[in-house]
């Protein structure tokens, strides 16, 4: 998967998870990377209800 607008890179992606005892290679990485970027493309805000007042 390509995603354009990657703000996140696998070598700060590595850092970030081996900071938090995670031990991952490039690939590794790179899978989580892509899995958490479909992750937020999918996501949709919850619609606000409205309601009104008596």
């Amino acid at each position: 998967m390509n995603f354009i607008d990657k703000r996140v890179s696998i070598k700060q992606a590595i850092d970030i998870l081996t900071q938090n005892g995670i031990h991952v290679d490039e690939d590794q990485a790179t899978l989580i990377l892509d899995f958490l970027y479909l992750i937020s493309k999918n996501h949709k805000e919850p619609k606000k209800v409205e309601t009104s007042e008596p």
